[in-house]
């Protein structure tokens, strides 16, 4: 997360230090869906602030430009009522962009959307947050990563399905989080696929068991959490009050928690 007392440089290039998943920087920024690594951060194409919400409809490419937040948009703060940096209408497609910080409420997608080889350098209050309000709805992330978010990642609001595939996160509480406590609740369906986790972390997944969620996770890396400590599937009971939901267990159960031991590795 940024805080407005943690001023950031911009125009920096990030690197690091982890291995990567057997691919090149530029394998991955060319086919946006390669398997990307939390050591793999592209270097962006130019930057530009952004003072208020930029609606998305159609195919938006960035070509690798980064995207900040200015005025209301740039205060770094943790306001869960802030505005996003992009608004997707239903059916959008964002590629190929790098929002660094402050990042704002990160991308908001109305509807079905794809978001395809897209960074966040430094998560403000959520990475991006999917609200559609179909149970057809389907919302893909192919490619890209995300670091710094001291609370959520992806921000499941929304009814349908949220496919998730070759991305990395690093320094993370929550991956994934189906809702605890929205005014309308929906059953939401979540699938993990080749992803790269890198501690700092809590949670990959957290999900409702009493509205029907179920979380599915493939071929997961979790890098230089030796303690084990990262939970890869934590289950509550949901609630429409905005009361904190309750834990309800965690760990694979083939109902909610869809998983082997063999589909986590340890590096």
């Amino acid at each position: 997360m940024t805080s407005a007392t943690r001023p950031r440089a911009r125009g920096r290039a990030l690197t690091g230090a982890l291995a990567t998943l057997g691919l090149s920087v530029g394998m991955i920024m060319t086919t946006g869906a390669s398997s990307a690594s939390a050591a793999t951060w592209p270097t962006p194409n130019g930057s530009e602030g952004v003072s208020s919400t930029i609606s998305v409809s159609g195919t938006k490419d960035y070509g690798m430009k980064r995207l900040y937040g200015t005025g209301d948009l740039g205060s770094g703060s943790q306001d869960e009522d802030q505005g996003p940096i992009l608004e997707l209408a239903d059916g959008a497609v964002l590629k190929n962009v790098i929002l660094g910080a402050p990042a704002a409420d990160g991308v908001h997608c109305k509807g079905s959307c794809t978001l395809q080889n897209v960074w966040w350098e430094d998560v403000g209050e959520d990475a991006a947050t999917f609200k559609g309000k179909s149970s057809s709805s389907v919302y893909t992330v192919s490619g890209g990563g995300a670091k710094e978010a001291s609370d959520k990642v992806f921000q499941f609001n929304g009814a349908g399905t949220l496919n998730v595939s070759n991305f990395a996160v690093k320094n993370f509480g929550t991956f994934v989080r189906s809702c605890g406590n929205c005014s309308t609740q929906y059953k939401r369906t979540i699938n993990l696929n080749t992803i790269e986790v890198s501690w700092k972390g809590s949670r990959i997944a957290g999900i409702n068991t009493n509205y029907g969620d179920s979380v599915t996770l493939r071929n997961i890396k979790i890098v230089g959490d030796s303690s084990k400590k990262i939970i890869p599937c934590q289950k509550y009971i949901g609630n429409n009050s905005g009361s904190e939901p309750s834990s309800n267990g965690s760990g694979p159960d083939g109902t909610y928690c869809k998983y082997a031991s063999s589909d986590i590795t340890y590096q």
